[in-house]
């Protein structure tokens, strides 16, 4: 759910299947139920009487494979959330489980011969577990929610549906603490006011747990964005009260055990940006951690975070099964790292190099490399570095290239270096390239880039290889660039389509995250035209004639 996200608001449809969600926060249980009152959509099947958000029931069932595109109907699911005409977050209220833009997806990819595309719902309601809100009203009244669509109108929204239950229990908790402790929220006219935004995070990572008993037991980490230049500014005795509170009646030690940790963020900037560059930790535990793609990660509240955790472990999941065992990987807009260490150690990779450019995700990535297996033999590394400057570098030696880029999709720089890889490799093989590479490192971008870098060695020493990726798999989250990107690297002829799955990882939305597993062609590439003077031929009467 985003803070500014702006799309049409559908209509309801004459008729429709009504869920009823009933999330009670005191006992964190979660059930579903069908109102037997309301007209169901016709359909060749009954619908079935319930549908589980019991974590052991994520309700996959429903993936889509080849043609017609149409779910199963007894899935047509509503959101039935009380705020949905009033904010921005969902825009679509019906078949949660399809998405409309799910046609044109599967239009595209039949057209480029793909048939076997596949499309996996994923959890429906609850699935948020990162949420960015916006605090604006007054203490007696604060407003904890997403803008208005086109204004700057906080609506609050304390019964959301996408959110995990945990979210919104610690939402509440918050208003409770701002009430008692007079704590002011920002207002934008005016630039004052103490708390600006809050980020909510879930994490289901507890080991004492039966994995069925984790996702409705989710602790929120609580980080407090607060109007002040640090901690020792006006204003830091009531932001430590509120701290407090929310560790006294939300902590370990407390009735609802609710709170993993509270961070603070200040902010003074009078811009839209959410985050200033300073965050202290104030209670509870440190480390953050979550279980996906078969590895602990780490994440700092800073870093970049999936919302959908669940629909982002599938993802992983079906992912691996295109990596070769013990392959050489080079993962592009890495974040923390957590798909090229998922990969380290499901697929026993030889190598991983992860290239990110927020240098926040370092220490994220150092914590998770901490609990890797022992026995895990593979060179890991991690650069701060920008994958649009000279990204040849960072392709070589590489088997399989993995990239997850943000919503506007690949820098051109590494597009075009895609599309020519195989011109890349030709020169890779000449003794021109050869020398140069026996020569030591001088280009400043990759020299900054070590330096910040971290560097792991397996136990076994593996040759030096100036290989260039044969599989590229592509992490999209935004589907009209991940559609240029994607015809772009085709027509270069250098790389053909072999699968694509669509993930619903933000159902009431119309968007579609996708895997895409691309294949380079033997010997493609684009073709330059032949330039030079024309040859001339005799002819058998002697005179000449210009080849045409």
């Amino acid at each position: 759910m985003l803070l500014s996200l702006i799309s049409p608001v559908l209509q309801k449809p004459s008729s429709s299947l009504i869920i009823k969600s009933h999330l009670t926060t005191q006992s964190s249980s979660i059930h579903t139920q069908l109102s037997s009152s309301s007209p169901l959509l016709p359909s060749p099947s009954p619908p079935p009487k319930t549908l589980s958000l019991n974590p052991n029931n994520n309700n996959n069932n429903n993936s889509i494979n080849n043609n017609p595109i149409v779910p199963d109907p007894s899935l047509n699911c509503a959101l039935q959330c009380q705020h949905f005409d009033s904010c921005s977050g969902c825009t679509h209220e019906w078949n949660l489980h399809s998405p409309n833009i799910l046609e044109d997806a599967n239009a595209f990819f039949r057209n480029l011969g793909v048939s076997n595309f596949t499309f996996d719902s994923c959890r429906l309601w609850g699935w948020r577990c990162r949420a960015k809100l916006a605090v604006r009203g007054s203490s007696t009244k604060p407003l904890i929610g997403l803008y208005q669509e086109g204004t700057h109108n906080v609506v609050d929204i304390p019964s959301c549906q996408a959110h995990h239950p945990s979210i919104n229990a610690a939402v509440e908790l918050l208003k409770q603490g701002m009430s008692k402790l007079d704590v002011v929220p920002y207002d934008e006219d005016e630039v004052t006011g103490e708390l600006r935004y809050v980020q909510m995070a879930v994490t289901m990572h507890n080991t004492s747990l039966p994995a069925t008993e984790r996702y409705r037991s989710g602790k929120v980490q609580v980080s407090l964005v607060w109007n002040s230049r640090n901690e020792t500014s006006y204003g830091a005795d009531k932001l430590n009260a509120l701290a407090t509170f929310l560790w006294r009646n939300g902590g370990p030690n407390s009735n609802v055990n609710l709170i993993h940790s509270v961070w603070v963020n200040f902010q003074t900037s009078t811009n839209n940006i959410i985050f200033g560059n300073r965050w202290r930790h104030l209670l509870g535990e440190i480390d953050f951690w979550e279980r996906v793609g078969g590895i602990d990660i780490s994440l700092a509240p800073s870093s970049f975070g999936q919302a959908n955790t669940r629909a982002f472990d599938s993802l992983l999941q079906r992912l691996h099964k295109y990596v070769p065992y013990g392959a050489s990987v080079a993962d592009m807009y890495a974040g923390a790292g957590v798909i090229g260490l998922s990969l380290a150690v499901a697929k026993k990779c030889r190598s991983v190099k992860c290239i990110e450019i927020n240098k926040e995700s370092k220490l994220s990535f150092e914590k998770t490399v901490s609990r890797l297996p022992k026995h895990l033999d593979s060179n890991i590394s991690w650069h701060h570095a920008d994958t649009s400057i000279d990204p040849l570098s960072w392709l070589e030696g590489s088997d399989v290239v993995v990239v997850d880029p943000p919503r506007k999709g690949l820098d051109p720089t590494l597009v075009e270096t895609l599309r020519n890889l195989f011109h890349y490799e030709r020169k890779a093989k000449s003794p021109v390239r050869s020398v140069l590479n026996e020569k030591d490192e001088k280009r400043p971008w990759i020299l900054r880039a070590k330096e910040s870098s971290v560097e792991i060695e397996g136990k076994t020493i593996w040759e030096k290889s100036q290989s260039l990726p044969e599989t590229l798999i592509y992490i999209s989250c935004g589907w009209e660039s991940f559609k240029e990107d994607c015809r772009s690297l085709l027509s270069s002829k250098g790389w053909h389509l072999e699968k694509a799955h669509g993930f619903n990882f933000f159902p009431g939305t119309n968007s579609i995250e996708i895997l895409a597993v691309f294949k380079r062609k033997a010997g493609g590439g684009v073709k330059k035209k032949k330039t030079g003077k024309k040859k001339k031929k005799k002819s058998q009467s002697g005179v000449v004639h210009s080849e045409m």
